[in-house]
């Protein structure tokens, strides 16, 4: 996980825009997914990605990454072999023949509840 005393928290900061509840959802996801085995973090201009031995989920803040407000602070994705239905999910792209990534608008850190964990550890088993 990311100190938040060092470089790399700044690099966080700037890819989550600085909004505290967007930094704090990516700090529940890592809380999350950095115990499971083979989990790395890493962080881009844009977002902070976990991989196994590929990607399987992303933090994100919509107005960086869009130029605009959605209403959300936060979108955690994720890639599964499948689609979810959820009316939680706001839109699932298919970027190849086995792949949907999933985005979940998050308003706050207590949205990583135990369903967007079962999601998240299904494309954490995928990625391995």
């Amino acid at each position: 996980m990311v100190d938040d005393d060092d470089d790399a928290a700044d690099d966080v900061r700037a890819a989550l825009a600085s909004d505290p509840v967007a930094l704090a959802v990516r700090r529940r996801v890592a809380d999350v997914v950095l115990g499971w085995d083979g989990v790395e973090e890493r962080v881009t201009r844009t977002q902070v990605a976990y991989r196994r031995r590929r990607g399987f989920a992303w933090v994100w803040a919509p107005r960086r990454h869009l130029g605009r407000t959605t209403g959300a602070h936060v979108v955690v994705s994720f890639a599964l072999g499948r689609v979810e239905l959820s009316d939680r999910v706001k839109e699932v792209a298919h970027p190849s023949t086995h792949h949907w990534i999933h985005h979940v608008e998050l308003q706050d850190a207590s949205d990583v509840d135990a369903q967007l964990t079962s999601w998240l550890r299904e494309a954490w088993d995928r990625a391995g």
